[in-house]
């Protein structure tokens, strides 16, 4: 499973910023975004380069990259990072096993090192919850400058589809606990969804009202 957690003062983050592919990895394309560059990693990737290769393909070939701040995840858990020399306000990026974190206009510049060990912490739960974890750290640590307002979660396993693709796109004071609402909301019907897709027969119910 790959999966990436995203959060910001903008509005719909996550339909921007975050990108993932089954069987290939994941993109954030963040700052000044250009979603461009979030298919094109996981097109490099799915072709067999590395996340540092794809990295600097997209930094070499990307228009207006210094503008740009790129997180990469390839299918063997490598990691990549690109922060534009336009990156705004306090910006930093912190690595560990198979997780990348970055921010830019963050309260402090320890902001993704206190996520990348949340995540850590949050072992051996699973992926999402660990995302999570690693957004609840970085908020704890400062977060954003300013107010945040939307925030996404997007997880890909093994079918050709969001396993899951959940999104607060704007919330007034607390975007990053509606998400974790909704992922308490949601994982407990996540393999259904996919057992109603490749096979409805397979399926005891489809959990609506009026389904006997």
């Amino acid at each position: 499973m790959f999966g990436l957690a995203v959060s910001s003062s903008s509005p719909a983050v996550a339909a921007r910023c975050a990108h993932a592919r089954a069987g290939v990895g994941a993109v954030a394309s963040q700052n000044v975004t250009d979603p461009r560059l979030g298919h094109r990693g996981l097109d490099l990737m799915a072709a067999g380069a590395t996340a540092e290769q794809a990295r600097d393909i997209l930094v070499a070939a990307g228009p207006h990259i210094a503008y740009r701040q790129l997180t990469l995840v390839d299918a063997a858990g490598r990691t990549a990072h690109w922060s534009g020399a336009n990156t705004l306000g306090v910006h930093a990026v912190a690595e560990g096993p198979g997780v990348v974190c970055a921010g830019n206009l963050l309260a402090d510049a320890s902001v993704p090192e206190a996520m990348v060990a949340a995540f850590a912490r949050a072992a051996p739960a699973p992926l999402p919850e660990r995302l999570l974890a690693a957004m609840r750290g970085g908020l704890e640590a400062g977060g954003e400058a300013g107010p945040v307002h939307s925030a996404g979660l997007l997880l890909v396993r093994n079918v050709p589809w969001p396993l899951a693709d959940l999104r607060v796109d704007w919330h007034e004071d607390d975007p990053i606990g509606a998400l974790a609402a909704l992922w308490a909301l949601y994982a407990p019907q996540m393999e259904s969804y996919v057992t109603r897709a490749l096979d409805p027969r397979a399926a005891p119910s489809y959990g609506v009202p009026g389904d006997e």
